[in-house]
């Protein structure tokens, strides 16, 4: 078999992540490559982090990005804070808290868990009666945006009874960090991650992090070693810490946190709530053009995800043949349901720089023109003059 160059096709990205990553973020990828430890970049590494604490809204100086993908910023914050013997209150409403609750056990902690429907937001009544049953619980885990239903919990709320216990609070901020308010100190979180790949819009495989004093103090003073020695915030920050000189700790993805800083660079000449406010806004278009078309959302108007909208798939509709014809004919990807949501939901993605109008249009026409195709019980022709009659609207 032959053997050439790989030349993706061109997509439109409109799933669960990746998104969309814009020609400024590829062009910043392609620059020369430099050593980790070379002077210019350790310079770029300070402008990371501080871009970093600006999408967090922290000030913590251990804010960085992880050389791997948000799984792993996910395990950092669990093998940095929880021991053997520590319990944790896990919140699960997806597929994600399930996550959450493996990296307690793998850490030798007792999870806790407080369960809340799929599409539902976590309920602070649950968590605080489970703070209250268990006195002697280190940690409070949670999902702020649960990437899985589109859903929406109260991060704000839930780290506020967490303090009030006493307990740190594990947060992940994957799907919203960038697309909806996330306010890290302002809040009292005390560990959070996120990945490139959602609202960042930059290349998927780097998880930033941010730990508060709280959380750096537990960090300082365990008993047992952490687990991972290439996740130990003890040593990582060696290297990503404040000083010229950084001890060697692994070979970081220099290219891509070219891209990283071009990504940040681009939130911040946006404005962070202008690009909070600009996922709001496009979601009421698209939520619109679905909902004439007589697609149904999972999750309540009032705990709806902007950036990730899951809607049922309609009777008549085959999932994955809607899904290819999509890809095959539209070149556009949505995203099928995950676990207790498989083949009954799809997740429509408007994360970063997929959040445009164009793109708004685009799947609306598609998924119309599919459907219809399929005979499937829709509104034929509904959704795009809806979608445009309140973009008019918008803009007049």
């Amino acid at each position: 078999m032959s053997q050439t160059a790989f030349h993706p096709p061109l997509r439109t990205l409109m799933g669960p992540g990746p998104s969309d990553v814009p020609s400024r973020i590829l062009e910043a990828l392609s620059r020369p490559t430099i050593g980790h430890l070379d002077p210019a970049f350790v310079e770029l590494m300070d402008e990371i982090k501080a871009l970093l604490q600006y999408a967090f809204q922290t000030e913590s100086q251990l804010t960085m990005p992880i050389s791997a993908p948000g799984s792993a910023g996910m395990e950092a914050c669990f093998v940095n804070l929880v021991e053997p013997g520590d319990k944790v209150i896990v919140c699960q409403n997806g597929v994600f808290g399930g996550r959450m609750k493996e990296n307690v056990e793998r850490c030798g902690g007792e999870a806790v868990m407080v369960m809340d429907d799929w599409g539902k937001p976590v309920d602070p009544q649950k968590v605080e009666d489970a703070l209250k049953a268990h006195p002697d619980a280190k940690i409070l885990a949670f999902v702020h945006a649960e990437t899985s239903t589109g859903a929406l919990s109260d991060a704000k709320t839930l780290a506020e009874l967490a303090r009030r216990h006493d307990c740190l609070t594990i947060v992940d901020a994957v799907t919203s960090l960038g697309g909806c308010e996330l306010r890290v100190d302002d809040w009292g979180i005390d560990a959070v991650y996120s990945g490139t790949q959602k609202c960042l819009s930059c290349v998927p495989g780097i998880s930033p992090v941010s730990f508060s004093e709280r959380a750096q103090h537990v960090i300082a003073n365990r008993t047992h070693k952490v687990q991972s020695w290439f996740l130990d915030m003890n040593l990582i920050m060696a290297y990503w810490g404040g000083s010229a000189k950084r001890a060697y700790h692994h070979t970081a993805p220099v290219n891509a946190m070219y891209a990283l800083h071009e990504a940040l660079l681009m939130l911040k000449e946006e404005g962070l709530e202008n690009a909070w406010a600009r996922h709001r806004e496009n979601h009421h278009i698209l939520r619109t053009g679905l909902e004439a078309m007589g697609l149904e959302f999972i999750v309540p108007e009032d705990a709806r995800l902007p950036q990730l909208n899951a809607v049922s798939i309609p009777a008549g509709a085959d999932d994955a043949a809607v899904r290819s014809r999509l890809l095959a004919d539209h070149h556009l990807e949505i995203g099928a349901g995950l676990g207790d949501l498989a083949g009954k939901v799809w997740r429509i993605g408007l994360m970063g720089y997929a959040s445009r109008i164009e793109n708004i249009t685009l799947c609306l026409g598609a998924l119309d023109a599919v459907l219809s195709d399929m005979g499937a019980a829709i509104n034929s022709g509904a959704a795009l003059p809806a979608a445009e009659k309140l973009l008019a609207h918008h803009e007049a």
